[in-house]
């Protein structure tokens, strides 16, 4: 087996297809992440918008709250994405010490595996009914959600070059884009016949398929490691478990990209708990604003699906990575102007769908694309920093920011999204800036 490394030539599918055979490898992983990840994110949502404390939060803790004069319902997310916070700082430690100790083939199936596992755990608890099981499968979703997907995008990095990235990754973006189109229709019709307990079973069945994809595709990161006389994968990296943090302090383009995530993670925020207070009042059954929920990632699905299949690929290998990182910031602003003059319940869900599409399809691709041109510290230890204690933080900030902003009201709070997006819009900036200091291709 040897690795692609001519330039990519043809404009379709069927040529990426038979000049990269990983490429089929890539896209059935990412495939099955998200098809696993999306059977089980309108279930986080429906858990989060409850208004059934018993559902959410373990009694001892209901209890107390009221005896602290505290109303637990009106902290939801903030207590929650304080929590993630916090669980966030413990693991990216842990992350850090797994890939510094041990090599590649040890520490992917090792996190994947640890996801199943803890999926059939979550299987009994709603199953039995136990009280406190949605704040405990809240977290471990985010947590999942971030690692799983930081841990996809770094190992991409060791398989392709960059210039297969920027024409590849729209190709496999749209992949895992069908796979989050999938979930919710699984779980639409699924969750009422079956219940949420076996849709546990049925994500941890797509994760499987992602070990055996993480197996094939070593193969090619190892010969193209080889053949290109790149720094193997297959040793640690060694090193302190802190190094990506380090590394974001130190170095500007990093620094740029925490920015960057930070404001465009505070717009999706201030967006998703605006969604979810609307929920709240308008749903009280989990089943039914599952399915709302549900139908919100169908539509968020479908746009992106069309935007990566008609625009990622040409604007990424045309124009690089400019164009994908600035569109997004722009229409959101466009879009926070239109919920600032009026903030109807059927126009912050548009929002909500051209944010997240335009994220998906265009600036997560474009983003990572820059970690085919650094070393493998870069890649797996500050762009899973970024991905996890910078995205929670920003997560936790934002939570309390909209609960301060909403107490002037909607239209505060979108013109207050307004200055947000326009500081992604400078990090984007900043970020492009920085980019251009970069090698063509990672220097090892």
């Amino acid at each position: 087996m040897t690795a692609v490394a001519t330039p990519v030539r043809g404009s379709g599918l069927r040529d990426a297809l038979r000049q990269s055979p990983p490429l089929i490898w890539a896209s059935v992983y990412f495939f099955c992440l998200l098809s696993g990840y999306y059977v089980l994110r309108p279930v986080r949502e429906a858990m989060a918008a409850s208004a059934d404390l018993q559902t959410l939060f373990p009694s001892g803790l209901i209890a107390w709250f009221a005896g602290h004069g505290i109303a637990l319902q009106d902290f939801v997310l903030q207590f929650l994405f304080t929590c993630v916070f916090l669980i966030m700082l413990v693991m990216q430690p842990l992350y850090g010490a797994l890939v510094s100790r041990y090599p590649r083939r040890v520490f992917l199936p090792v996190v994947y595996g640890f996801f199943i596992a803890t999926l059939l755990g979550f299987y009994v608890l709603f199953d039995s009914g136990v009280p406190g099981r949605g704040m405990a499968f809240f977290f471990w979703i985010t947590v999942f959600n971030l690692f799983a997907v930081a841990v996809f995008w770094s190992f991409m990095a060791d398989v392709f070059s960059n210039t297969q990235a920027r024409a590849f990754y729209g190709y496999i973006g749209a992949a895992g884009t069908i796979g989050a189109f999938l979930g919710p229709i699984i779980t639409s019709a699924l969750v009422q016949r079956v219940g949420i307990a076996n849709l546990m079973l049925v994500s941890a069945g797509f994760l499987g398929v992602c070990l055996f994809c993480i197996w094939r595709l070593r193969l090619w990161a190892v010969a193209r490691e080889r053949d290109q006389q790149l720094v193997s994968g297959e040793t640690p990296m060694g090193g302190s478990v802190l190094d990506g943090l380090k590394l974001i302090a130190r170095e500007p383009l990093l620094r740029w990209l925490a920015l960057m995530v930070l404001f465009g993670v505070g717009i999706g925020t201030l967006l998703y708990n605006e969604q979810a207070a609307i929920v709240r009042r308008l749903y009280t059954d989990p089943a039914a604003s599952t399915a709302f929920f549900s139908r919100v990632d169908l539509a968020v699905n479908a746009l992106t699906l069309l935007m990566q299949l008609g625009l990622t690929r040409w604007l990424l290998s045309r124009y690089g990575i400019a164009p994908a990182l600035l569109i997004p910031g722009f229409a959101i602003i466009v879009g926070f102007s239109v919920l600032a003059a009026s903030p109807l319940p059927l126009l912050v869900a548009m929002v909500q769908v051209m944010t997240r599409a335009s994220e998906f399809s265009l600036a997560k691709p474009a983003r990572e694309t820059l970690y085919t041109r650094v070393d493998r510290q870069w890649r797996y230890k500050a762009g899973a920093a970024i991905d996890t204690v910078v995205y929670r933080g920003a997560d936790l900030s934002f939570a309390w920011v909209h609960k301060g902003l909403s107490l002037f009201g909607s239209n505060v709070l979108f013109a207050g999204g307004l200055v947000v997006a326009g500081l992604m819009t400078v990090a984007a900036f900043g970020l492009l800036h920085e980019e251009k200091k970069l090698p063509a291709e990672r220097p090892e």
